[in-house]
């Protein structure tokens, strides 16, 4: 299965916005992300999202870019933030048919998330930028021994749409 991880793109502040939805740069951020998976082939069997504004937003038109219908999108409280990495592998665990996933969520989670995936016994730290994407490649079930596949900042994503 390969998992791709997105972390949402850039946001309002809460002062702004208390539902944190993206704000202009996040908006074209998505849309230029979308564009780059687009421009490299990939497509998702599946599109999962937290259940926070500017994640859905973001899985909404990354989605819409690469194809994937939005209203198939599905939503869980396993990408907040704070989840456990444990209950988020245990509910990816229920799309074993699935061979390409796209989450979308939010940091601390993500950085976790890929530790969990890549390590049993050791913790890898990952940073993602608000828009970043990283392929991790698993078993299925998932055995905590994915293989690191990539990672593209934001400015690498908007330099592959724009090419």
């Amino acid at each position: 299965m390969e998992i791709y991880l997105v972390r949402h793109g850039a946001a309002h502040t809460k002062e702004d916005d208390p539902e944190r939805h993206l704000n202009n740069n996040g908006l074209n951020q998505c849309r230029l992300t979308g564009k780059a998976l687009n421009r490299l082939d990939i497509t998702f069997d599946l599109v999962i999202s937290s259940p926070k504004a500017r994640a859905r937003q973001t899985a909404e038109i990354i989605a819409d870019e690469v194809g994937y219908q939005k209203n198939e999108i599905k939503v869980t409280e396993t990408l907040e933030p704070t989840a456990s990495p444990k209950d988020t592998i245990s509910y990816l665990n229920n799309f074993a048919d699935k061979k390409r996933l796209m989450l979308a969520g939010h940091l601390p989670l993500l950085g976790n998330l890929a530790s969990e995936l890549l390590s049993r016994n050791s913790q890898i730290s990952l940073y993602f930028e608000a828009g970043a994407v990283c392929q991790i490649d698993v078993d299925q079930p998932i055995s905590y021994t994915g293989i690191f596949r990539w990672f593209l900042t934001p400015e690498q994503l908007r330099l592959i749409a724009q090419a």
